[in-house]
């Protein structure tokens, strides 16, 4: 069994599109369960770890994405 390294903020390309037409959710919390949003309509998903990592195609971390994580 591979365990994927999810981070907070990380963008998860998954196999089947939101009814909205996106595939792109944008990681919010990580743990035994992972919550994310829908990137194209915003809406709030919570499923459990393993499910959601076998519906993962790919991940796009949150260094890669462009997106600055740093406190100011």
């Amino acid at each position: 069994m591979n365990i994927i390294k999810l981070a907070v903020g990380d963008i998860a390309e998954m196999k089947k599109k939101h009814p909205c037409g996106s595939s792109l959710f944008r990681i919010l919390r990580v743990g035994s369960d992972v919550r994310a949003i829908c990137i194209g309509c915003g809406r709030d998903l919570t499923l459990e770890r393993v499910k959601f990592e076998k519906s993962i195609k790919k991940l796009q971390k949150a260094s890669e994405s462009g997106e600055n994580n740093d406190c100011k």
